[in-house]
């Protein structure tokens, strides 16, 4: 026998209590799914690339970036708390001061750790795309790689990729390149 199982809506999910101090919930597709607090690999190139990208958007006045944690509400069945975010000045009014972003950001940013590469690479990564996120980063600190997607008539395709060394480039952010070196620590 199958039992069918209800999806739980952003209302249900913002009305439940979460136990514990050391980890941050999501809703991903209606599913809660626990998200672990971020390492400190993960912490520091999440702050590189919260620097680089946030100077440009800063000195050219196009929009607001947010760094983690930061409610994103992609539709009915979506609480997502991704690693940055990226809103134009043309969608400032997704941008709810209490609740959070209420919307589809132009850039969403997922920093890949260990446990999250299925959670980063096929969850979010599906619901990014159907939502109709512009542009989805995935940075993976470990292996130094940075992938940039671009959405396509509701698919994503890669737009630029460098491992180790070498220059991304982004549609959203028009004359945005960044030198992914820059955003890697040194290995101690």
């Amino acid at each position: 026998m199958l039992v069918a199982e209800k999806k739980i809506s952003v209302a249900e999910f913002r009305q439940m209590d979460f136990d514990g101090e050391d980890a941050y919930y999501e809703l991903i597709n209606g599913e809660v799914v626990k998200k672990s607090a971020p390492t400190p690999l993960h912490q520091e190139c999440s702050f590189l690339l919260t620097l680089q990208m946030g100077n440009f958007v800063v000195s050219n006045n196009i929009g607001k970036i947010f760094p983690a944690p930061v409610d994103v509400y992609l539709h009915e069945f979506s609480h997502q708390l991704p690693d940055l975010v990226f809103v134009s000045t043309k969608n400032l009014g997704i941008i709810d001061d209490k609740n959070g972003i209420i919307g589809v950001p132009d850039i969403v940013v997922e920093i890949i750790s260990p446990s999250s590469v299925y959670k980063d690479r096929v969850q979010k990564n599906g619901e990014y795309e159907a939502a109709g996120v512009p542009e989805y980063w995935l940075v993976d600190c470990k292996n130094q790689t940075v992938e940039i997607y671009e959405n396509v008539d509701g698919k994503f395709h890669l737009h630029s990729f460098a491992a180790e060394s070498g220059k991304v480039t982004s549609k959203v952010l028009e004359n945005f390149e960044l030198e992914i070196t820059s955003i890697f620590p040194p290995e101690q």
